[in-house]
């Protein structure tokens, strides 16, 4: 099959939909389909060879992101490829775009549906009104926007629970998860150069990893270490919006000498950071799956969560790791807990990630994508 995967977001851009949209072309390329990604212009400095681009600019509310012009002729070039399907990743401007490309081409349209946008729009959107008015706006609008592609696709059953009950009636809903690649990330014997770099020989490291944004809800992570011995150490992996304010804080709670913040770590270098820590911890109750969990779980790290939303469907306690509640006292428990049982936890975190592998992945799409192309097919007999 000819695939075209459109997308709201693309490396540079660092977040779970550009790790999941350039590991879901390498595995479907491997099972023998053709893949082409669509994705905003980031500049000609930060182009990559082989992927089309659109005109966009750069998003001053969310720094790192770039957002398309609304224009949607741009898009034309997509019959060109004569795609078999369109496969959209997001819910915005490059959503759009992909389903007026589908209504006029007649190409059968696929959609995932990972971020809650109506959370957090009210911290990003430029057009400034209430939190609880941009919610509802935003809930509007996806309401009617999820109900158009062939297929809609979410990762987890908590997430297809939440869209169902915000009024969304999709003509389709498949629970196929954002799949992580457990052919690379394995353990490896590197996590020791880690822990020298940034003096962590002899500490129990607690890691996090992902966008320093703040719906991560890191903060409370940092407060909880005033709770903790000063032998437990918390590594803090990438870079952001909230950066300068999680560093004073981390300051303001005297805990300075107990978080260490590594700043953006390159691909070739995560693995040896996941391999450095003993546990992976999230108090976020915004993701829809946790990829960067489950790739520290594949390293054999467990993770301790936040309980809500697509963590509960993850993690079970004293198997993978531990869910908590969002104060620090719970925190500060799951975190005891999981150093206690860390032995016990680890095989339980590799066998979990391996039921979310990307190999996984790519045939369930594989098997929806031909299952749409033909009904879609048979509409039009």
């Amino acid at each position: 099959m000819r695939i075209v995967l459109i997308t709201d977001s693309y490396f540079p851009t660092r977040d779970g939909v550009a790790t999941a949209v350039l590991a879901t072309k390498q595995c479907l390329e491997k099972l023998g389909h053709e893949v082409f990604i669509v994705a905003p212009d980031p500049g000609e400095k930060e182009r990559q060879e082989g992927i089309y681009y659109v005109k966009a600019k750069p998003f001053k509310s969310y720094e790192g992101y770039y957002l398309p012009t609304l224009r949607h002729n741009n898009l034309k070039f997509i019959r060109d490829l004569e795609p078999d399907l369109i496969h959209i990743h997001g819910c915005t401007v490059m959503t759009i775009k992909g389903l007026v490309t589908s209504h006029f081409s007649g190409i059968p349209t696929i959609q995932t549906f990972v971020t809650m946008v109506n959370e957090v729009a009210y911290q990003y959107s430029p057009v400034k009104l209430p939190a609880n008015t941009l919610n509802k706006l935003v809930q509007i609008y996806l309401r009617n926007e999820l109900k158009r592609p062939n297929a809609l696709i979410v990762p987890t059953p908590s997430i297809a629970k939440e869209i169902l009950a915000m009024g969304v009636k999709p003509k389709r809903l498949e629970i196929i998860p954002i799949g992580v690649d457990i052919e690379h990330f394995e353990k490896n014997d590197k996590g020791d150069e880690v822990r020298q770099r940034h003096g962590l020989v002899g500490k129990k490291v607690l890691i996090s990893v992902g966008r320093l944004s703040f719906e991560k809800n890191v903060g409370l992570v940092i407060r909880t270490m005033k709770q903790m011995d000063d032998d437990v150490v918390f590594l803090i992996c990438g870079r952001g919006p909230m950066d300068q304010e999680w560093r004073q804080l981390a300051v303001d709670e005297g805990v300075e000498d107990k978080v260490v913040f590594a700043g953006f770590v390159p691909d070739d270098e995560l693995i040896s950071y996941y391999s450095s820590a003993d546990l992976f911890i999230s108090a976020s109750k915004f993701e829809t799956q946790g990829l960067t969990s489950l790739e520290a779980m594949a390293c054999e790290v467990p993770a301790l969560c936040a309980n809500g939303r697509a963590f509960k469907d993850v993690i079970v306690d004293g198997e993978n790791g531990y869910l908590f509640e969002t104060t620090e006292e719970d925190c500060a428990r799951a975190i005891r807990l999981g150093l206690e049982n860390l032995e016990s936890l680890k095989k339980g975190a590799r066998r979990t990630a391996e039921t979310y592998s990307m190999q996984n992945t790519a045939k369930a799409l594989e098997t929806l994508y031909k299952d749409v192309i033909a009904s879609v097919r048979e509409e039009k007999k």
